[in-house]
């Protein structure tokens, strides 16, 4: 017999009818033999419906009331399909978080969940009674018991949270897609189901606007390894199966707010090759890719910084043996990259750099901490550790550095983050060669840590997914010196905005003796506003130069596992892209993700030309029921 946690969002429970067809799925899984627990949404648009009449009363509503209103929503279901179960003759309870002992912070609207009390719901199960909960909500500690919501995707934390803590065999999430899907089927109706996908895969989608799995839902599936699938509520399919790596023994108190790193990874064995002032037009990208792939060059970290008139700079880093053969590829190719008005001008100028070093920390609780990155800056800063060029990913922050300085940077780090000397520390394999005159030795460690391996015969690329919800700000002229982007990402953390893409430029200018570089970020559209303003009052204090931002932006992404160690995929990527006469604004990479910004009204057909272009799509079409 197991244990199962079921969740139902709210399009499944969106009627009588569909409370009642739910009820029925859930009275087959116990007849079957297995106990269960139900989470669910409230039913359809309500939530919607409860905002609405809110904003009737208050253009700001005060947030503790609309938690206390909000929270009813899921209560009106609970007790609904407590009732359908009991009229098929199944014994059930329903109970709001409250009730179950989801214990969060004291924080409306957002809380993260502390910890779960599971007395009472282990009582009811093992009276043979499916205990219907009520998502998205939980209670702060005893001294208060104020109400609280987990904000958007709640339910989904709620039920993977919860099977977490009852050790639960699988969490079965319902929704009104078969599956995990290759895309978004509204934009891609022949995006095709997968069998199973990484964790790691996962929250890569899930932050980048996949709406069918929330992003903190997976990483507690992620961090205490639920098994956790993903079915459609309207079939019997098998749906798409989350997998994860064994656990680490994590404590389940602290639930979500345990320490977000988990690791410090370095790797002294690169090299960087530069490529200033390129012409910023379509296909600059797919040509120096393209070649780079035909001569089986592996590049590790790509980035493309936000144009500065009509140029732009592209940087990506190598192994060092390789060294010789990219920086041959870059200046054969610099040529033919160069204004056909002015052949002879500065413009695709290649510049290389040897002794860095790639300085990473690594982590799922990241997600949504905006002070993470930031506390990562602010401790390279006060190390003397100067940043030279910046990637990040969900679950991922990784800064380049001078080679000589890897040894203070990853100590640094690791008392900064409480990683205990030797723990999950790591560094590539081929650090383990030789190095080069004046290279780092940088602290030896246990074997390397690489992102969950691809499952086996899954294609490179698992999803595409495109996020029209961002905006972009540029800083000009920041003073290149330690503790400047500390001191940025730390004015955002501290107003509480989150920060996905970070690229800083390769070209660097010395104004009045201070050398300077541009920075530009991506952070949701509707701070967009705010931190410019906020930056903008700040500038001439710190010695900035303009703030600018862009909203007319989309974001578009592919992920996969099986990227690492194939040059050709960037190529291909950005050739579809291309091929379209789709200009890329900037590219910013991990192990596992390509991400490329594009103009706001190209978004969607760039996300179908890269789906077509790796040949994600299926024979099957999938329409989304209302």
């Amino acid at each position: 017999m197991a244990l199962i946690v079921q969740k139902y969002g709210g399009t499944s429970v969106g009627s009588v009818e569909r409370i009642q067809a739910v009820a029925q799925r859930v009275y087959k899984t116990v007849q079957a033999g297995n106990s269960l627990v139900v989470v669910v949404s409230a039913m359809g648009k309500t939530t919607d419906g409860l905002v609405k009449l809110a904003n009737e009363i208050s253009p700001n509503p005060n947030r503790r009331e609309m938690d206390m209103l909000l929270s009813t929503g899921e209560q009106v279901t609970i007790a609904l399909l407590s009732m359908a179960l009991q009229e098929l003759g199944q014994p059930a309870i329903s109970m709001t978080g409250a009730q179950v002992g989801i214990v969060t912070e004291a924080e409306h609207s957002r809380a993260r969940i502390l910890h779960i009390e599971t007395t009472r719901l282990t009582r009811h199960i093992n009276a043979g009674k499916v205990v219907v909960v009520a998502g998205f909500q939980g209670t702060s500690s005893a001294g208060e018991m104020e109400i609280t919501t987990l904000g958007r995707g709640g339910s989904d934390t709620s039920a993977v949270a919860i099977a977490a803590a009852l050790r639960a065999d699988f969490c079965e999430i319902y929704t009104d897609v078969p599956g995990i899907l290759t895309t978004d089927p509204r934009l891609v109706a022949e995006a095709q189901l997968m069998d199973a996908i990484t964790c790691d895969e996962m929250l890569e989608l899930a932050s980048l606007g996949a709406k069918v799995l929330h992003p903190r839902a997976v990483e507690i599936a992620r961090n205490y390894g639920v098994p956790l699938v993903v079915r459609s509520s309207w079939t019997d399919q098998p749906g798409t199966w989350v997998t994860s790596a064994k656990p680490q023994g994590r404590s389940l108190i602290n639930l979500e707010i345990a320490r977000p790193v988990d690791h410090v990874e370095f790797d002294t064995n690169q090299a960087k090759v530069a490529l200033l002032r390129v012409p910023d037009k379509p296909g600059v990208a797919a040509r120096l890719f393209g070649e780079i792939s035909r001569q089986k060059v592996d590049v590790d970290l790509i980035i493309q910084s936000v144009h500065e008139g009509n140029s732009n700079d592209i940087a990506f880093t190598v192994t060092t043996p390789i060294l010789k053969r990219a920086e041959a590829v870059a200046t054969a190719i610099a040529p033919a990259l160069r204004s056909q008005s002015n052949p002879k001008s500065d413009e695709a100028e290649v510049m290389v750099e040897h002794n860095i070093a790639k300085v990473s920390i690594a982590g799922a609780g990241m997600i949504g901490r905006p002070g993470v990155a930031a506390k990562m800056f602010a401790t390279l800063a006060e190390a003397g550790v100067n940043i030279q060029m910046i990637s990040t990913s969900e679950v991922k922050v990784s800064c380049v550095v001078d080679a000589t300085e890897c040894d203070r940077a990853v100590l640094a780090l690791r008392a900064a983050f409480e990683i205990e000397a030797g723990e999950h520390t790591s560094t590539a394999l081929s650090n383990r060669g030789s190095k080069g005159a004046g290279e780092s030795t940088c602290i030896d460690s246990p074997l390397p840590l690489r992102p969950s391996a691809p499952l086996p015969n899954c294609p490179p690329v698992r999803g595409v997914a495109l996020d029209l919800n961002q905006a972009r700000l540029a800083i000009r002229q920041l003073p290149d010196r330690p503790g400047m982007a500390a001191k940025l990402f730390g004015l955002l953390a501290q107003h509480n905005i989150s920060v996905d893409m970070i690229i800083q430029s390769q070209r660097c200018r010395v104004i009045d003796g201070v050398p300077r570089r541009d920075i530009a970020f991506t952070v949701s559209r509707i701070d967009g506003e705010s931190a410019k303003k906020m930056l903008t009052q700040v500038a001439a204090e710190l010695g900035w130069g303009e703030v600018v931002l862009d909203n007319a932006i989309a974001k578009v992404s592919i992920v996969g596992a099986g990227m690492l160690g194939q040059p050709g995929i960037a190529a291909k990527m950005f050739e579809a892209l291309a091929q379209q006469q789709i200009n890329i604004q900037m590219i910013a990479t991990s192990e596992i993700k390509i991400s490329c910004v594009v103009a706001q009204e190209q978004g969607v057909k760039a996300l179908q030309a890269i789906h077509a272009a790796f040949e994600l799509a299926g024979s099957e079409k999938f329409v989304v029921p209302a």
